[in-house]
């Protein structure tokens, strides 16, 4: 079993909480958290922009990863989403055995 955490931000909470619902409904993350206000600097097309955003945190089964990857990617608004991840090399053993039993593999 390997777990992964990924990171994702979103132009504001109510988008977040849509596609992070239908994420977890999908069984492709067991978990998203979703924290409501971050403000993000950031390089685009050649100039240095700024902007409120929210940011999902979610917890999911690696054997998930790339449909995860594929489903966020077509129900995100942005041209280039900050999609990521890192591996969890430890964590409470039952709380990451839930995670992989609740992700579709």
């Amino acid at each position: 079993m390997e777990v992964l955490i990924a990171f994702c931000t979103f132009p504001d909470a109510e988008v977040a909480r849509k596609i992070v619902r239908e994420i977890v409904d999908f069984r492709l993350v067991a978990c998203g958290n979703i924290i409501p206000k971050i403000h993000s600097i950031y390089r685009w097309q050649g100039k240095v922009e700024s902007s409120d955003e929210a940011l999902a945190i979610f917890k999911l089964d690696a054997a998930c990863y790339a449909k995860f990857e594929s489903k966020l990617r077509s129900l995100h608004p942005y041209d280039v989403p900050e999609i990521i991840s890192c591996r969890i090399d430890k964590g409470l053993p039952e709380y990451l055995s839930w995670v992989a039993q609740n992700c579709a593999t």
